[in-house]
């Protein structure tokens, strides 16, 4: 799901459709009439006066679709997850504690569904694209979800780790772990804005920008905090510089982790780490290099979920 709304975003396909019908809007088009509606609403916005005019059926197709299986993934997350769900509370399988923690989950969900349309309105009306600021919400969330599932799934499967090692020790390791996991997750934000003012077109070098390491426009918007949000230079570089801490943090939090008796499993969590900053960091200066390539951002996008996932193992195996 993640995967796909990346691509939706690298495609531009987000605001291929211009309504909202949560039940209505599963079937697609089937005939020639309804895909001709479907354009000429899509001619309606100002994407496509500015970026996509003259736009053929058949481009438009290649848009719809992408955006059309993002929600449609979305329903069906929405199904796969509430069925059971009520199957098992029928069945006196969930108690209170799991149930709580569940419906939770559910209605962010259905939060999620409404930040995905509110996005899409934000692009709309006044703007080609839609709203980083909105952009960045609805992907920060899709991984608050994701982390609330893997947490909930992974307690049921392992909810006791026992290491040989001194608690205080293992505490302090779980604190690192778990300011690890906040750290990717700010990173996963600033990929967001990224994308969402398509910086990721701007300075493909590395490790320098524009010839130097800390480039000059870093704040020539007023005031000055827009330029964190607004500034294609700044936005970038600030992407760069959390990546950076996580390149050294990561295999400091590894060597700490390798004196320390853990289990197995524990061991096992902190050597994926390792490797997944490693495989994401190399498709990120990649992607970068070559001006985002819609097969490696969409790479990108998958590794920033396995770098959050292999962060949240280690804290769930040092809990």
């Amino acid at each position: 799901m993640v995967v796909v709304g990346g691509v939706t975003r690298l495609t531009g396909s987000g605001l291929s459709i211009v309504e909202w019908k949560p039940i209505v809007g599963t079937i697609p088009p089937i005939t020639q009439e309804d895909w001709e509606v479907l354009l000429e609403k899509y001619r309606q916005i100002p994407q496509y006066e500015q970026v996509n005019k003259g736009m053929s059926l058949d481009e438009f197709k290649g848009i719809f679709w992408w955006e059309y299986f993002h929600r449609l993934l979305g329903r069906l997350i929405g199904l796969v997850f509430f069925i059971p769900f009520i199957y098992f509370l029928l069945r006196k399988r969930i108690d209170q504690e799991l149930g709580l923690k569940l419906t939770c989950i559910f209605m962010l969900g259905g939060l999620q569904g409404l930040m995905g349309w509110y996005m899409v309105m934000s692009g709309l009306a006044d703007n080609v694209y839609v709203s980083q600021y909105r952009l960045t919400a609805h992907l920060g969330l899709a991984f608050i979800i994701y982390a609330a599932m893997f947490w909930v799934a992974t307690g049921l499967i392992s909810p006791v780790n026992i290491h040989s090692s001194d608690s205080a020790a293992i505490r302090k390791l779980y604190r690192f772990a778990g300011f690890l996991v906040c750290l990717i997750f700010l990173m996963i934000l600033s990929g967001g804005l990224v994308a969402g003012i398509h910086a990721g077109k701007a300075y493909n070098t590395f490790p320098l920008m524009d010839g130097s390491f800390i480039p000059s426009a870093l704040f020539v918007l007023e005031p000055w905090y827009r330029n964190f949000f607004d500034n294609i230079t700044t936005v970038q570089f600030d992407h760069r510089m959390i990546a950076w801490l996580l390149i050294f943090l990561i295999p400091a939090f590894w060597f700490k982790a390798k004196k320390l008796a853990l289990t197995r499993s524990g061991h096992l969590a902190c050597h994926l780490l390792l490797l997944m900053v490693m495989i994401q960091v190399g498709l990120g200066i990649t992607t970068l290099l070559l001006s985002v390539p819609l097969a490696f951002a969409a790479a990108h996008q998958a590794g920033a979920v396995l770098l959050f996932t292999a962060a949240l193992w280690v804290c769930r195996k040092l809990r």
